[in-house]
């Protein structure tokens, strides 16, 4: 292939006689059908990852709610501790006494 011809070729598709042409007329059905299609690919692509986006988001902060009701939960339990209460009962000068007896469930 040669200068000219390359032109020729370049200037037939830029110069809008490639439209007109037997080609793109015939199959002017099947191009939409290929651009339609071009768009649904991009616009699922791009919602997917929006979508992949915001679960790692929520991923995250799912794992801080964990580690968070994990500190939670051991200050509770440090709190909560019959000498931790035994002690906050005497510094407040609460007058309650504590049972010498084991806690037992009663059964139905």
């Amino acid at each position: 292939m040669n200068a000219k011809e390359a032109k020729k070729k370049v200037m037939h598709v830029f110069g809008g006689t490639v439209l007109t042409s037997g080609i793109i007329t015939r199959n002017w059905k099947f191009i939409l059908v290929l651009v339609l299609l071009t768009f649904l690919y991009i616009s699922n692509r791009y919602s997917a990852s929006e979508k992949m986006a915001r679960i790692e988001t929520l991923q995250r902060e799912l794992k801080d709610a964990k580690y968070e009701s994990v500190t939670t939960s051991a200050k509770l339990v440090g709190v909560s501790r019959e000498i931790k209460i035994k002690e906050l009962v005497e510094k407040n000068g609460l007058d309650i006494d504590f049972t010498k007896e084991p806690v037992y469930k009663l059964e139905k």
